[in-house]
């Protein structure tokens, strides 16, 4: 158990293959009707233009790195690694692929997968983020160890993490590239969805740049923090009244009023029903 879990923390290269089980490994040609995909995929889109191009080079050249499977019953074999060369193939028509045969539980296939995943050039923001969140939460690790398993310090994990807490609006945009990595970074430092709503149709109709986004975002919380200050003086002086009126109440035995002003200005009042109560009051006012 020890080994294995040595062998997951040391990456992308210890879960597919390193140099020197490259270099040792047998390629199988695989039947391309024997191989399925792989369940754990993370990745659903893939560019049909990059697709087109991918099939022509292996038109011309061949399969310059061969998939990775593991093996799941007699000539059944799962898809670990290589989606894109597999698709790539089967559209020119090929009928077998080179293949290194790889021993994996469903755990370390999902693991493969997602890391394998995290390391393509051509992933937006919120597929990172969405591939990071699955191995937290469906292969139970910390951030720390997901750190570790990424080769990523994990400021850069948690700030990939906060990009999934905008609204899914502003997270298509970031997909689409209608805004920048740095305009949603900006704007997951607003706390309201509606205000980063408003901001980011701001991005799109203004073409804001992100020093601009961050200017913006920096008023506001400076607004925000002012009028919270507002309001918690407001609450403590309030605070402070009522306690002072309880505690006349009580001395006094009677209703009591304060009333106080923002220039400290004010007027206490104190009720009575009868003589004898205002006798009473007298009294301990005066001793």
């Amino acid at each position: 158990m020890n080994a294995k879990k040595n062998a997951l923390g040391r990456g992308l290269g210890a879960l597919i293959a390193d140099a020197e089980t490259i270099k040792s490994a047998i390629v199988n040609e695989i039947p391309i009707h024997q191989i399925e995909v792989n369940p754990y995929q993370p990745r659903t889109e893939f560019d049909e233009e990059a697709l087109q191009e991918l099939s022509e080079s292996i038109r011309l050249f061949g399969i310059i790195q061969p998939i990775t499977v593991r093996k799941i019953e007699e000539n059944r074999y799962q898809l670990i690694s290589g989606e894109r060369r597999l698709r790539a193939s089967i559209s020119i028509g090929l009928e077998s692929i080179p293949a290194y045969v790889r021993q994996a539980n469903d755990q370390e296939m999902l693991e493969m997968a997602l890391i394998e995943n995290i390391h393509r050039k051509d992933l937006d923001p919120i597929e990172i983020a969405l591939s990071y969140q699955r191995l937290i939460d469906e292969c139970n690790l910390t951030q720390e160890q997901l750190s570790e398993r990424v080769r990523k310090n994990r400021s850069t994990i948690a700030n990939f993490l906060r990009l999934l807490k905008l609204p899914d609006e502003i997270q298509l945009g970031l997909k689409q590239n209608k805004i920048s990595v740095g305009h949603a970074r900006a704007l997951i430092n607003i706390d309201d969805p509606e205000t980063q709503r408003m901001i980011y149709q701001q991005i799109l109709k203004y073409d804001f740049s992100v020093r601009k986004v961050e200017d913006i975002v920096r008023e506001l919380n400076i607004e925000a923090e002012k009028n919270t200050v507002k309001t918690n003086r407001v609450y403590q002086r309030t605070k402070e009244i009522f306690n002072l009126k309880e505690q006349l109440r009580s001395k006094l035995n009677c209703k009591v009023d304060i009333k106080k002003t923002n220039l400290g200005t004010g007027k206490i009042v104190v009720y009575f029903d009868n003589e004898h109560q205002f006798d009473q009051i007298l009294k301990k006012l005066t001793e």
